[in-house]
Protein backbone atom coordinates (compact mmCIF):
# COMPACT_ATOMS: atom_id res chain seq x y z
CA UNK A 1 0.00 0.00 0.00
CA UNK A 2 3.03 2.38 1.19
CA UNK A 3 4.78 1.12 -2.47
CA UNK A 4 1.24 2.38 -4.09
CA UNK A 5 1.01 5.87 -2.75
CA UNK A 6 4.59 6.75 -3.30
CA UNK A 7 4.20 5.72 -6.76
CA UNK A 8 1.05 8.26 -7.07
CA UNK A 9 3.06 10.84 -5.35
CA UNK A 10 5.91 10.72 -7.80
CA UNK A 11 3.79 10.53 -11.23
CA UNK A 12 1.76 13.00 -10.05
CA UNK A 13 5.04 15.24 -9.46
CA UNK A 14 6.56 14.02 -12.68
CA UNK A 15 3.64 15.25 -14.64
CA UNK A 16 3.79 18.39 -13.06
CA UNK A 17 7.62 19.23 -13.40
CA UNK A 18 7.02 17.87 -17.21
CA UNK A 19 3.90 20.08 -17.80
CA UNK A 20 6.21 23.08 -15.94
CA UNK A 21 8.72 22.22 -18.13
CA UNK A 22 6.36 22.59 -21.35
CA UNK A 23 7.52 24.96 -24.19
CA UNK A 24 4.50 26.65 -26.05
CA UNK A 25 5.45 27.65 -29.75
CA UNK A 26 3.45 29.95 -31.36
CA UNK A 27 1.38 27.74 -32.87
CA UNK A 28 0.38 25.95 -30.45
CA UNK A 29 -0.28 29.12 -28.21
CA UNK A 30 -2.54 30.02 -31.20
CA UNK A 31 -4.21 27.13 -30.82
CA UNK A 32 -5.38 27.01 -27.42
CA UNK A 33 -6.33 30.53 -27.68
CA UNK A 34 -9.15 29.69 -30.25
CA UNK A 35 -10.07 26.88 -28.07
CA UNK A 36 -10.26 28.36 -24.65
CA UNK A 37 -10.22 32.32 -24.99
CA UNK A 38 -13.39 33.53 -22.92
CA UNK A 39 -14.36 36.50 -26.11
CA UNK A 40 -14.33 33.97 -28.44
CA UNK A 41 -16.53 31.44 -26.48
CA UNK A 42 -19.00 34.31 -25.41
CA UNK A 43 -19.47 34.88 -29.31
CA UNK A 44 -20.09 31.47 -30.37
CA UNK A 45 -22.89 31.64 -27.75
CA UNK A 46 -24.62 33.97 -30.08
CA UNK A 47 -23.54 32.02 -32.90
CA UNK A 48 -26.37 29.23 -31.38
CA UNK A 49 -28.44 31.56 -30.44
CA UNK A 50 -28.92 32.47 -34.05
CA UNK A 51 -29.15 28.58 -35.67
CA UNK A 52 -31.99 28.43 -32.54
CA UNK A 53 -33.55 31.05 -33.89
CA UNK A 54 -33.23 29.59 -37.23
CA UNK A 55 -34.80 26.11 -36.27
CA UNK A 56 -37.81 27.80 -34.40
CA UNK A 57 -38.28 30.04 -37.75
CA UNK A 58 -38.55 26.62 -39.80
CA UNK A 59 -40.02 25.21 -37.63
CA UNK A 60 -43.06 28.14 -37.70
CA UNK A 61 -44.12 26.47 -41.20
CA UNK A 62 -45.67 23.89 -39.39
CA UNK A 63 -49.64 24.06 -38.00
CA UNK A 64 -50.06 24.80 -35.03
CA UNK A 65 -52.32 22.52 -32.15
CA UNK A 66 -53.57 23.13 -29.38
CA UNK A 67 -55.30 21.65 -26.61
CA UNK A 68 -57.34 23.62 -24.05
CA UNK A 69 -59.94 22.74 -20.91
CA UNK A 70 -61.25 23.27 -17.41
CA UNK A 71 -63.86 22.83 -14.94
CA UNK A 72 -65.70 26.26 -14.08
CA UNK A 73 -67.84 26.84 -11.12
CA UNK A 74 -71.32 28.60 -12.46
CA UNK A 75 -73.72 30.33 -10.52
CA UNK A 76 -77.15 32.90 -10.90
CA UNK A 77 -78.26 33.27 -13.94
CA UNK A 78 -76.11 31.29 -16.85
CA UNK A 79 -76.31 29.44 -20.01
CA UNK A 80 -76.52 25.91 -20.15
CA UNK A 81 -73.60 24.73 -22.25
CA UNK A 82 -75.32 21.71 -23.23
CA UNK A 83 -78.93 22.97 -23.64
CA UNK A 84 -77.96 26.27 -23.91
CA UNK A 85 -81.30 27.13 -22.11
CA UNK A 86 -80.78 29.84 -19.62
CA UNK A 87 -81.09 28.93 -16.07
CA UNK A 88 -80.18 29.97 -12.40
CA UNK A 89 -79.29 26.74 -11.18
CA UNK A 90 -75.26 26.48 -10.18
CA UNK A 91 -74.15 23.65 -11.50
CA UNK A 92 -70.15 22.57 -12.65
CA UNK A 93 -69.07 22.20 -16.35
CA UNK A 94 -65.82 21.61 -17.55
CA UNK A 95 -64.90 21.61 -21.76
CA UNK A 96 -62.08 20.44 -23.55
CA UNK A 97 -61.09 21.37 -27.15
CA UNK A 98 -58.63 20.56 -29.70
CA UNK A 99 -57.55 23.69 -32.01
CA UNK A 100 -55.22 23.84 -34.96
CA UNK A 101 -54.70 26.13 -38.16
CA UNK A 102 -52.43 26.21 -40.75
CA UNK A 103 -50.93 29.01 -43.03
CA UNK A 104 -51.89 28.25 -46.78
CA UNK A 105 -50.47 31.70 -48.01
CA UNK A 106 -48.57 34.33 -46.49
CA UNK A 107 -46.76 35.65 -50.09
CA UNK A 108 -43.96 33.86 -48.92
CA UNK A 109 -43.30 36.00 -45.36
CA UNK A 110 -42.49 32.77 -43.43
CA UNK A 111 -39.89 31.74 -46.10
CA UNK A 112 -37.82 35.00 -46.35
CA UNK A 113 -37.91 35.01 -42.73
CA UNK A 114 -36.25 31.42 -42.68
CA UNK A 115 -33.68 32.86 -45.51
CA UNK A 116 -33.04 35.80 -43.09
CA UNK A 117 -32.47 33.95 -40.24
CA UNK A 118 -30.10 31.37 -42.67
CA UNK A 119 -27.97 34.52 -43.18
CA UNK A 120 -27.98 35.71 -39.95
CA UNK A 121 -26.36 32.44 -38.88
CA UNK A 122 -23.71 32.91 -41.55
CA UNK A 123 -23.36 36.36 -40.57
CA UNK A 124 -22.61 35.32 -37.19
CA UNK A 125 -20.52 32.47 -37.58
CA UNK A 126 -18.15 34.92 -39.89
CA UNK A 127 -18.29 37.34 -36.29
CA UNK A 128 -17.02 34.58 -34.57
CA UNK A 129 -13.84 33.61 -37.97
CA UNK A 130 -13.40 37.52 -37.48
CA UNK A 131 -12.78 37.52 -33.64
CA UNK A 132 -10.57 34.03 -33.83
CA UNK A 133 -8.48 35.76 -36.53
CA UNK A 134 -7.93 39.01 -34.28
CA UNK A 135 -7.40 36.69 -31.79
CA UNK A 136 -4.56 34.76 -33.28
CA UNK A 137 -3.20 38.01 -34.52
CA UNK A 138 -3.06 39.67 -30.93
CA UNK A 139 -1.45 35.90 -30.03
CA UNK A 140 1.14 36.85 -32.40
CA UNK A 141 2.17 40.19 -31.33
CA UNK A 142 2.19 38.90 -27.77
CA UNK A 143 4.44 36.00 -28.59
CA UNK A 144 6.49 38.56 -30.76
CA UNK A 145 6.87 41.22 -27.74
CA UNK A 146 7.86 38.27 -25.70
CA UNK A 147 10.94 37.54 -27.97
CA UNK A 148 11.98 40.80 -28.36
CA UNK A 149 11.93 41.50 -24.28
CA UNK A 150 14.13 38.29 -23.99
CA UNK A 151 16.52 39.66 -26.51
CA UNK A 152 16.81 42.95 -24.73
CA UNK A 153 17.34 40.64 -21.38
CA UNK A 154 20.09 39.09 -23.34
CA UNK A 155 21.31 42.03 -24.96
CA UNK A 156 21.14 44.03 -21.26
CA UNK A 157 22.76 40.79 -19.47
CA UNK A 158 25.92 40.99 -21.26
CA UNK A 159 25.71 44.87 -21.38
CA UNK A 160 26.41 44.45 -17.64
CA UNK A 161 29.03 41.86 -17.92
CA UNK A 162 30.95 43.87 -20.08
CA UNK A 163 30.69 46.52 -17.44
CA UNK A 164 31.57 44.35 -14.83
CA UNK A 165 34.53 42.69 -16.52
CA UNK A 166 36.07 46.54 -16.99
CA UNK A 167 35.11 47.85 -13.00
CA UNK A 168 36.98 44.45 -12.00
CA UNK A 169 39.80 45.39 -14.26
CA UNK A 170 40.01 49.44 -13.52
CA UNK A 171 39.77 48.35 -9.84
CA UNK A 172 42.49 46.43 -10.28
CA UNK A 173 44.91 49.14 -12.20
CA UNK A 174 43.44 51.71 -9.50
CA UNK A 175 44.30 49.70 -6.46
CA UNK A 176 47.96 49.27 -8.14
CA UNK A 177 48.17 53.40 -8.56
CA UNK A 178 47.77 53.22 -12.41
CA UNK A 179 44.91 55.17 -12.38
CA UNK A 180 42.88 57.59 -10.63
CA UNK A 181 39.90 56.79 -7.98
CA UNK A 182 37.33 58.19 -10.91
CA UNK A 183 37.99 55.60 -13.07
CA UNK A 184 36.64 52.88 -10.84
CA UNK A 185 33.60 55.21 -9.52
CA UNK A 186 32.83 55.69 -12.95
CA UNK A 187 32.54 52.21 -13.89
CA UNK A 188 30.70 51.06 -10.80
CA UNK A 189 27.66 53.35 -11.37
CA UNK A 190 27.69 51.91 -15.15
CA UNK A 191 27.42 48.63 -13.37
CA UNK A 192 24.54 49.60 -11.20
CA UNK A 193 22.85 51.41 -14.22
CA UNK A 194 23.42 48.43 -16.44
CA UNK A 195 21.45 46.17 -13.42
CA UNK A 196 18.62 48.68 -13.71
CA UNK A 197 18.21 47.59 -17.19
CA UNK A 198 18.26 44.16 -16.64
CA UNK A 199 16.23 44.26 -13.87
CA UNK A 200 13.81 46.15 -16.05
CA UNK A 201 14.06 43.80 -19.11
CA UNK A 202 13.22 40.91 -16.89
CA UNK A 203 10.13 42.83 -16.00
CA UNK A 204 9.36 43.42 -19.83
CA UNK A 205 9.73 40.04 -20.01
CA UNK A 206 7.11 38.79 -17.51
CA UNK A 207 4.85 41.46 -18.25
CA UNK A 208 4.30 40.06 -22.03
CA UNK A 209 3.59 36.52 -20.53
CA UNK A 210 1.20 37.56 -18.61
CA UNK A 211 -0.22 39.37 -21.59
CA UNK A 212 -0.21 36.12 -23.19
CA UNK A 213 -1.92 34.08 -21.11
CA UNK A 214 -4.53 36.64 -20.12
CA UNK A 215 -5.76 36.23 -24.17
CA UNK A 216 -4.72 32.41 -24.08
CA UNK A 217 -6.94 32.18 -20.74
CA UNK A 218 -3.92 30.51 -18.66
CA UNK A 219 -4.10 31.01 -14.84
CA UNK A 220 -1.58 34.54 -14.12
CA UNK A 221 0.06 31.72 -11.85
CA UNK A 222 0.81 28.79 -14.20
CA UNK A 223 4.50 28.11 -15.11
CA UNK A 224 4.33 29.07 -19.16
CA UNK A 225 7.54 29.27 -20.99
CA UNK A 226 7.72 29.60 -24.76
CA UNK A 227 10.22 28.65 -27.53
CA UNK A 228 12.53 30.80 -28.63
CA UNK A 229 13.26 30.21 -32.69
CA UNK A 230 15.88 32.98 -33.65
CA UNK A 231 13.68 35.84 -35.66
CA UNK A 232 15.51 35.24 -38.63
CA UNK A 233 14.01 31.93 -38.63
CA UNK A 234 10.23 32.97 -38.44
CA UNK A 235 8.93 32.72 -42.69
CA UNK A 236 8.40 36.26 -44.08
CA UNK A 237 6.92 36.65 -47.35
CA UNK A 238 8.45 38.85 -50.47
CA UNK A 239 7.28 42.43 -50.09
CA UNK A 240 6.98 42.56 -53.89
CA UNK A 241 4.88 39.12 -53.20
CA UNK A 242 2.59 41.79 -50.82
CA UNK A 243 1.51 44.65 -53.24
CA UNK A 244 -1.84 46.09 -51.53
CA UNK A 245 -3.98 45.76 -54.89
CA UNK A 246 -3.24 42.50 -54.30
CA UNK A 247 -3.64 41.79 -51.11
CA UNK A 248 -6.87 43.90 -51.15
CA UNK A 249 -8.08 41.79 -53.52
CA UNK A 250 -7.69 38.61 -51.55
CA UNK A 251 -9.15 40.49 -48.44
CA UNK A 252 -12.32 40.91 -50.25
CA UNK A 253 -12.96 37.25 -50.78
CA UNK A 254 -11.51 35.77 -47.59
CA UNK A 255 -11.61 38.56 -44.60
CA UNK A 256 -14.54 37.34 -42.37
CA UNK A 257 -15.68 40.99 -42.01
CA UNK A 258 -16.18 41.93 -45.88
CA UNK A 259 -18.28 38.36 -45.44
CA UNK A 260 -19.84 39.21 -42.60
CA UNK A 261 -21.33 42.97 -44.16
CA UNK A 262 -22.32 40.96 -47.35
CA UNK A 263 -24.03 38.26 -44.93
CA UNK A 264 -26.15 40.69 -43.21
CA UNK A 265 -26.70 42.86 -45.75
CA UNK A 266 -28.51 39.50 -47.56
CA UNK A 267 -30.33 39.07 -44.51
CA UNK A 268 -31.81 42.74 -44.64
CA UNK A 269 -32.97 42.39 -47.67
CA UNK A 270 -34.94 38.94 -46.90
CA UNK A 271 -36.37 40.89 -43.64
CA UNK A 272 -37.71 43.59 -45.68
CA UNK A 273 -39.35 41.51 -48.01
CA UNK A 274 -40.97 39.60 -45.34
CA UNK A 275 -42.31 42.86 -43.91
CA UNK A 276 -43.66 43.58 -47.28
CA UNK A 277 -45.69 40.41 -47.46
CA UNK A 278 -47.31 41.56 -44.29
CA UNK A 279 -48.67 44.60 -46.34
CA UNK A 280 -51.16 42.00 -48.05
CA UNK A 281 -53.86 39.55 -46.87
CA UNK A 282 -53.05 36.47 -45.63
CA UNK A 283 -55.20 32.91 -45.82
CA UNK A 284 -55.14 30.80 -43.47
CA UNK A 285 -56.74 27.09 -42.78
CA UNK A 286 -58.31 26.33 -39.43
CA UNK A 287 -60.23 23.34 -37.35
CA UNK A 288 -61.12 22.55 -34.01
CA UNK A 289 -62.88 19.20 -31.85
CA UNK A 290 -64.28 20.33 -28.93
CA UNK A 291 -67.09 19.11 -26.03
CA UNK A 292 -68.51 19.73 -22.80
CA UNK A 293 -69.81 18.21 -19.49
CA UNK A 294 -72.29 19.40 -17.01
CA UNK A 295 -72.88 18.15 -13.10
CA UNK A 296 -76.89 19.49 -13.35
CA UNK A 297 -79.47 16.25 -13.53
CA UNK A 298 -82.09 15.97 -16.00
CA UNK A 299 -85.72 14.46 -15.10
CA UNK A 300 -87.21 11.38 -15.36
CA UNK A 301 -90.68 10.68 -16.43
CA UNK A 302 -92.97 8.02 -16.29
CA UNK A 303 -96.66 7.40 -18.65
CA UNK A 304 -99.73 7.70 -16.32
CA UNK A 305 -101.71 5.21 -18.58
CA UNK A 306 -104.20 8.05 -19.55
CA UNK A 307 -104.44 9.74 -22.52
CA UNK A 308 -105.80 13.48 -23.52
CA UNK A 309 -107.86 14.37 -26.64
CA UNK A 310 -109.12 17.79 -27.00
CA UNK A 311 -109.71 19.94 -30.21
CA UNK A 312 -105.90 21.02 -30.50
CA UNK A 313 -105.07 17.57 -30.61
CA UNK A 314 -102.41 17.19 -33.81
CA UNK A 315 -104.58 15.06 -36.45
CA UNK A 316 -103.22 12.67 -38.83
CA UNK A 317 -104.85 11.61 -42.24
CA UNK A 318 -104.58 7.92 -43.52
CA UNK A 319 -105.96 7.87 -47.49
CA UNK A 320 -109.34 9.89 -47.03
CA UNK A 321 -109.29 9.33 -42.86
CA UNK A 322 -108.32 11.82 -40.76
CA UNK A 323 -107.35 10.73 -37.13
CA UNK A 324 -107.27 12.72 -34.33
CA UNK A 325 -103.70 12.02 -32.34
CA UNK A 326 -103.75 11.23 -28.42
CA UNK A 327 -100.61 12.12 -26.27
CA UNK A 328 -100.14 10.18 -23.49
CA UNK A 329 -99.39 11.67 -19.99
CA UNK A 330 -96.19 11.81 -17.84
CA UNK A 331 -95.64 11.90 -14.46
CA UNK A 332 -91.77 12.64 -12.89
CA UNK A 333 -90.62 10.34 -10.80
CA UNK A 334 -87.19 11.89 -9.65
CA UNK A 335 -83.95 13.15 -11.81
CA UNK A 336 -80.52 11.32 -12.74
CA UNK A 337 -77.17 12.36 -13.86
CA UNK A 338 -75.57 12.03 -17.27
CA UNK A 339 -72.31 9.97 -16.81
CA UNK A 340 -68.63 12.38 -17.79
CA UNK A 341 -67.87 10.51 -21.24
CA UNK A 342 -71.46 9.48 -22.21
CA UNK A 343 -71.86 13.42 -22.07
CA UNK A 344 -68.66 14.45 -24.29
CA UNK A 345 -69.46 11.38 -26.57
CA UNK A 346 -72.78 13.28 -26.89
CA UNK A 347 -72.21 17.05 -27.02
CA UNK A 348 -68.70 16.31 -29.89
CA UNK A 349 -68.66 18.97 -32.24
CA UNK A 350 -66.24 19.69 -34.78
CA UNK A 351 -65.80 22.40 -37.17
CA UNK A 352 -63.15 23.45 -40.03
CA UNK A 353 -62.90 26.48 -42.20
CA UNK A 354 -60.56 29.37 -44.05
CA UNK A 355 -59.72 32.87 -42.51
CA UNK A 356 -58.42 35.36 -44.59
CA UNK A 357 -56.86 38.39 -42.81
CA UNK A 358 -56.61 41.65 -44.38
CA UNK A 359 -54.37 44.67 -42.96
CA UNK A 360 -57.18 47.92 -43.13
CA UNK A 361 -55.88 50.27 -40.80
CA UNK A 362 -53.35 49.25 -37.46
CA UNK A 363 -51.75 52.63 -36.85
CA UNK A 364 -49.24 52.09 -39.90
CA UNK A 365 -47.52 49.37 -37.98
CA UNK A 366 -47.02 47.59 -40.37
CA UNK A 367 -45.90 50.10 -43.44
CA UNK A 368 -43.64 51.40 -40.80
CA UNK A 369 -41.87 48.71 -40.22
CA UNK A 370 -41.43 48.07 -43.74
CA UNK A 371 -40.18 51.43 -44.75
CA UNK A 372 -37.84 50.91 -41.42
CA UNK A 373 -36.28 47.37 -43.19
CA UNK A 374 -35.87 49.57 -46.15
CA UNK A 375 -33.61 51.96 -44.46
CA UNK A 376 -32.23 49.30 -42.64
CA UNK A 377 -31.02 47.63 -46.32
CA UNK A 378 -29.42 51.39 -46.94
CA UNK A 379 -27.68 51.26 -43.63
CA UNK A 380 -25.91 48.08 -44.07
CA UNK A 381 -25.01 48.94 -47.31
CA UNK A 382 -23.45 51.69 -45.79
CA UNK A 383 -21.73 50.10 -43.64
CA UNK A 384 -20.27 47.59 -46.30
CA UNK A 385 -19.01 50.54 -48.30
CA UNK A 386 -17.41 51.85 -45.24
CA UNK A 387 -15.67 48.84 -43.80
CA UNK A 388 -14.14 48.08 -47.43
CA UNK A 389 -12.52 51.79 -47.67
CA UNK A 390 -11.38 51.18 -44.30
CA UNK A 391 -9.87 47.94 -45.33
CA UNK A 392 -8.19 49.11 -48.24
CA UNK A 393 -6.82 52.14 -46.40
CA UNK A 394 -5.23 49.68 -43.14
CA UNK A 395 -3.75 47.39 -46.50
CA UNK A 396 -2.24 50.42 -47.72
CA UNK A 397 -1.04 51.43 -44.33
CA UNK A 398 0.58 48.35 -43.44
CA UNK A 399 1.78 47.61 -46.61
CA UNK A 400 3.83 51.48 -46.48
CA UNK A 401 4.59 50.63 -42.27
CA UNK A 402 6.33 46.92 -43.40
CA UNK A 403 8.48 49.20 -45.77
CA UNK A 404 9.26 51.66 -43.27
CA UNK A 405 9.99 48.74 -41.39
CA UNK A 406 12.46 46.82 -43.90
CA UNK A 407 14.29 49.95 -44.38
CA UNK A 408 14.79 50.97 -40.78
CA UNK A 409 15.95 46.86 -40.43
CA UNK A 410 18.78 47.40 -43.12
CA UNK A 411 19.87 50.60 -41.47
CA UNK A 412 19.97 49.26 -38.12
CA UNK A 413 22.14 46.54 -39.03
CA UNK A 414 24.88 48.88 -40.43
CA UNK A 415 24.49 50.99 -37.35
CA UNK A 416 25.26 48.02 -35.19
CA UNK A 417 28.77 47.10 -37.13
CA UNK A 418 30.08 50.81 -36.89
CA UNK A 419 29.04 50.79 -33.40
CA UNK A 420 30.71 47.88 -32.87
CA UNK A 421 33.43 48.51 -34.82
CA UNK A 422 33.71 52.24 -32.77
CA UNK A 423 33.88 50.52 -29.24
CA UNK A 424 36.36 48.20 -30.46
CA UNK A 425 38.34 50.45 -31.06
CA UNK A 426 37.87 52.59 -27.77
CA UNK A 427 38.16 48.73 -26.03
CA UNK A 428 41.89 49.48 -26.78
CA UNK A 429 42.62 53.37 -26.46
CA UNK A 430 41.26 52.53 -23.01
CA UNK A 431 43.95 49.80 -22.33
CA UNK A 432 46.96 51.64 -23.33
CA UNK A 433 45.53 55.09 -21.78
CA UNK A 434 44.03 56.82 -24.09
CA UNK A 435 41.01 57.38 -23.81
CA UNK A 436 39.02 58.37 -20.79
CA UNK A 437 36.21 56.13 -18.57
CA UNK A 438 33.43 58.89 -19.25
CA UNK A 439 34.10 58.03 -23.07
CA UNK A 440 34.46 54.56 -23.02
CA UNK A 441 31.49 54.70 -21.40
CA UNK A 442 29.56 56.52 -23.77
CA UNK A 443 30.73 54.34 -26.54
CA UNK A 444 29.56 50.99 -24.61
CA UNK A 445 25.95 53.05 -24.32
CA UNK A 446 25.71 53.99 -27.81
CA UNK A 447 26.73 50.27 -28.67
CA UNK A 448 24.20 48.72 -26.10
CA UNK A 449 20.89 51.66 -27.55
CA UNK A 450 22.22 50.44 -31.14
CA UNK A 451 21.59 47.18 -30.56
CA UNK A 452 18.27 47.36 -28.80
CA UNK A 453 17.25 49.44 -31.40
CA UNK A 454 18.49 46.35 -33.97
CA UNK A 455 16.70 43.97 -31.83
CA UNK A 456 13.03 46.12 -31.94
CA UNK A 457 13.90 46.85 -35.91
CA UNK A 458 13.93 43.24 -36.71
CA UNK A 459 10.77 42.40 -34.95
CA UNK A 460 9.04 45.11 -35.49
CA UNK A 461 9.78 44.27 -39.36
CA UNK A 462 8.79 40.66 -38.68
CA UNK A 463 5.48 41.77 -37.49
CA UNK A 464 4.51 44.22 -39.71
CA UNK A 465 5.03 41.69 -41.95
CA UNK A 466 3.13 39.58 -40.57
CA UNK A 467 0.31 41.99 -40.34
CA UNK A 468 0.44 42.10 -44.24
CA UNK A 469 0.33 38.73 -44.91
CA UNK A 470 -3.15 38.52 -42.71
CA UNK A 471 -5.32 40.58 -44.21
CA UNK A 472 -5.32 38.02 -47.41
CA UNK A 473 -7.37 36.15 -44.89
CA UNK A 474 -4.70 32.69 -45.24
CA UNK A 475 -4.04 32.54 -41.80
CA UNK A 476 -1.35 33.47 -40.07
CA UNK A 477 2.00 31.04 -41.13
CA UNK A 478 5.33 30.38 -38.90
Amino acid sequence: MRYKFLTLIFLLVFSYTVKAQEKWSLPKCIEYALANNISIKQIDLQSKIAQLTLKQSKYGQLPNLNFSGGPSFNSGRNQDPTTFALSTQSFLSANVQLQSSADIFNWFSKRNTILANEWELKAANANTDKLKNDIALSVANSYLQILLAMEQENIAGVQLQQSKAQYINTRKLVDAGNLPELNAAELEAQVARDSSNVITAKGSVTQSILSLKSLMAIDAAAPFKIETPPVEKIPVEKIADLQPESVYALAMANMPQQRFNDFKLKAAQKVSAAAHASLYPSISMFGALSSNFINSKIPVFQPTGTFSSNVFSPQVVIGSTTYKVSSAEFFQIGDKSIPFFSQLDQNFRQSVGLSVSIPILNGLSTRTNYERSKISIKNQQLQKEADDQKLKQDIYQAYNAAIVALEKYNAGKKAVETAERSYYYAQKRYEVGLMATFELITNQNNLFTVKLQDALNQFDYVFKMKVLEFYKGQGLKF
